[in-house]
C-alpha cells in the first residue's frame, strides 16, 4: 500500500497540477487588485479583506488535495450514489434553512462561515452519472437509459433551480459534453443549437421575416438537393424540422412573457441590446466592457486599474472578476488566462481518453465539461457575449466554496487518473 501511495503521488498529471497552481495565484492577485485601494493600502494577507480570506480558502484547499489523493481511487466509485444523496439532501435542506441572500437561498450558515450546496452539487452529479454509465454492458441506446441520467442530472438541478440559483442551475448543461461523447445523437446537439439561435434572431428580427425564411430554406433543400431529400424519407425529415422551428420562432413571445421571470427576461433582452437599460440590468456589462476594454494591449498595470479602483463594476472579485484581468494586464494577460482554460480543458480530455475504465473517461469528461462551461460562460457575459447569469470564473472568482468545489472536483480525477495502472 504505501508502494502504491508513493506511486500515485508521484504519477499525478504534473502539467494539470501545473495549470491549477498557475490559477489560483493569479486569481488571487486580481482578488487582491479589486480590493486595494491606494487610500487604505493593506497587506495581501490581511484576513480582514477578501485577498486574505481566500488565501485562508487556498490553504483549506491544499489540505483537501492531499486528503483526496491520500484516499484510493475506488472509493469514489463506491461511495458515488452516497455522495449524490448527501448532496441532494444538502440542497432540500438549503430551501428550508438557507437565508435569502440577494434573492436566492443558496447558503448554509456554518458558524462565521457559509458554504453553497449548488457548487458540490456539480461533483455528486459527476459521481453518479460516471457511476451508472461505467457499466460496461450499459449503452445509450434506449430511452430508459436516457430517463435515469435525466434523472440524475435533472433533480439537483430542479433543486438549485428552486433556490433561485438560475446560473448554478444552467450549469447541468454542460453533461451534455459527456453524454456525446458517450453515445448521445449529435443531432439533439444541432437542434438545441438552432434553437438557441433562433431565440436571438427572432428577438431582433420581425418573427414573420423568420418564418418566412425557414419556409425558404425547406424548399431549398426538397427542391435543390433531391437525391438528399428523398434519401430516408428526407423530404418528410426536413418539412418536420422546419414545423418544429415555426413553433419555436411563434413560441418565443409566450417563452419570454410567460415562462420567463422578468429579470431573466430583461437579461436575456440586454444580452441584444445592453443600452436598452443602461443604468439597470445593462449596468454590468457596459461597465465590465469599458474596463476589459481600457485596458488595450498590455494594460494598465498591476494595482492601476481606475474602473476597478472606483468600483464601476458590481460583483468585480466574483462573477466579473476578468474585468480586472482585462483592464490591468489588457489583451495580453485575457489571452494568457483564456490560455490557461483552454491548456487545462484539453488536457483534461487527453486524460480521460486514456482512462482504462469508463467511470474514470466519464468522470473525466464531467470535468473538463464543467470547466468549458464556467469558463465560457463567464468570459462571454463580462463581454456582452453571453447573458448574466452570475457564475464564477473557476479559480479566480472570490469564494470558498467555488474554491473547494472545483478543488475536489479536479483532484478527485486527477487521483483517478494516477491510480490508471491498478484499475481493473
Amino acid at each position: 500500500m504505501a508502494e502504491r501511495s508513493k506511486y500515485v503521488f508521484g504519477n499525478i498529471d504534473w502539467l494539470v497540477l501545473l495549470l491549477y497552481i498557475s490559477c489560483v495565484i493569479m486569481g488571487w492577485f486580481n482578488i487582491y487588485a479589486v480590493v486595494y485601494t491606494p487610500e487604505n493600502p493593506m497587506s495581501m494577507f490581511d484576513l480582514s479583506y477578501r485577498s486574505g480570506q481566500q488565501l485562508l480558502w487556498i490553504g483549506t484547499a491544499s489540505i483537501l488535495i492531499i486528503a483526496i489523493l491520500v484516499v484510493d481511487h475506488k472509493f469514489y466509485d463506491t461511495f458515488a450514489y452516497v455522495i449524490y444523496g448527501l448532496i441532494i439532501l444538502a440542497l432540500i435542506a438549503v430551501l428550508f434553512m438557507a437565508s435569502d441572500i440577494k434573492g436566492s437561498r443558496s447558503w448554509i450558515k456554518l458558524g462565521s462561515f457559509s458554504l453553497q450546496p449548488a457548487e458540490f452539487a456539480k461533483l455528486g452529479t459527476s459521481l453518479a452519472l460516471a457511476k451508472y454509465l461505467g457499466d460496461p454492458t450499459l449503452k445509450l441506446q434506449h430511452w430508459k437509459d436516457y430517463r435515469v441520467v435525466a434523472l440524475i442530472i435533472g433533480l439537483p438541478a430542479v433543486l438549485i433551480l428552486l433556490s433561485n440559483e438560475t446560473g448554478s442551475a444552467l450549469v447541468f448543461a454542460s453533461f451534455l459534453i459527456m453524454l456525446y461523447r458517450e453515445g448521445l445523437p449529435g443531432i439533439i446537439l444541432v437542434i438545441g443549437i438552432v434553437m438557441a439561435a433562433l431565440l436571438v434572431i427572432t428577438l431582433l428580427v420581425n418573427k414573420w421575416f423568420v418564418v418566412g425564411g425557414i419556409i425558404v430554406l425547406v424548399a431549398l433543400v426538397i427542391f435543390l438537393m433531391p437525391k438528399m431529400a428523398r434519401r430516408r424519407g428526407g423530404a418528410l425529415t426536413s418539412v418536420l424540422f422546419g414545423v418544429g422551428m415555426i413553433i419555436t420562432v411563434l413560441g418565443v413571445d409566450f417563452f419570454m412573457n410567460n415562462v420567463l421571470q422578468k429579470h431573466q427576461r430583461n437579461r436575456i433582452m440586454v444580452l441584444i441590446d445592453p443600452y436598452s437599460d443602461p443604468q439597470g440590468d445593462g449596468w454590468n456589462v457596459i461597465q465590465s466592457k469599458i474596463a476589459i476594454g481600457s485596458g488595450g494591449m498590455i494594460g494598465k498595470g498591476f494595482l492601476q486599474g481606475t474602473q476597478t479602483k472606483f468600483d464601476f463594476v458590481p460583483e468585480q472579485d466574483t462573477d466579473f472578476i476578468f474585468c480586472t484581468v482585462g483592464e490591468e494586464h489588457g489583451f495580453v494577460g485575457a489571452l494568457v488566462v483564456v490560455g490557461l482554460f483552454l491548456g487545462l480543458v484539453s488536457r483534461l480530455i487527453v486524460l480521460a481518453e486514456r482512462q482504462r475504465t469508463r467511470f474514470g473517461r466519464v468522470y473525466g469528461y464531467c470535468v473538463a465539461g464543467i470547466f468549458l462551461f464556467h469558463f465560457m460562460v463567464n468570459i462571454g457575459m463580462t463581454i456582452g457575449l453571453m447573458p448574466v447569469i452570475g457564475i464564477p470564473l473557476p479559480f479566480f472568482s472570490y469564494g470558498g466554496s467555488s474554491l473547494w468545489g472545483f478543488t475536489i472536483l479536479l483532484f478527485i480525477f486527477l487521483k483517478i487518473d494516477a491510480q490508471r495502472p491498478f484499475a481493473l
